[in-house]
């Protein structure tokens, strides 16, 4: 008989679907002069682009879903979901960049937010040391979403949804900072 293999499954299908969708989002955004959208209003780009962003945080809610209710969570779904995320949202931020939709200083705190963690957790994980997501950087991550969906659709709060996601940003850092000081602290 033949060993299942616990990582295909279909949170990990979900989550490798939205690293697909990410660059596919960026292309419609970052191209919309390339000859091959001749007669195709930006508008409209930017349209498709946000469809392919709903469709893609869609999969990032059915992702965990599904892996909590039916217990599939995996050590590659522990990995893929945060990349799949950060790749999804860099993208739409990005993007929006290069289009000149976003403020260019909010997205480098966001971008540089997502570094520093990610670096800090790599850290932890050499210490032997748990940093799981907290509630908050859960919630900055639905801000981050729904500011880049607002922003692509050119609806109005998109700038301000922008500000308020690079503030949960930068506390949900600090709180990652400050349980992985409290946890070196009890070693």
């Amino acid at each position: 008989m033949m060993k299942k293999n616990k990582n295909l499954n279909i949170p990990n299908l979900l989550a490798f679907i939205r690293l697909l969708l990410a660059p596919a989002m960026f292309l419609f955004l970052v191209n919309q002069d390339a000859s091959i959208f001749d007669g195709i209003h930006p508008s409209w780009l930017n349209y498709f682009a946000a469809f392919i962003f709903v469709l893609a945080s869609a999969t990032d809610f059915f992702d965990g879903y599904i892996a909590r209710t039916f217990d599939q969570m995996t050590v590659m779904g522990q990995i893929l979901d945060p990349l799949a995320d950060k790749m999804l949202t860099l993208a739409g931020f990005l993007g929006l960049l290069v289009i000149g939709t976003a403020s260019p200083w909010a997205v480098f705190l966001i971008i540089t937010r997502e570094l520093f963690i990610t670096g800090l957790r790599v850290s932890a994980v050499a210490e032997g040391i748990d940093i799981a997501s907290s509630w908050m950087g859960k919630v900055k991550t639905v801000v981050q979403m729904i500011a880049i969906g607002f922003l692509l659709m050119g609806w109005p709060l998109g700038s301000t949804l922008l500000w308020l996601a690079t503030a949960l940003t930068l506390y949900s850092g600090y709180e990652y900072v400050r349980d992985f000081f409290k946890k070196i602290a009890k070693e």
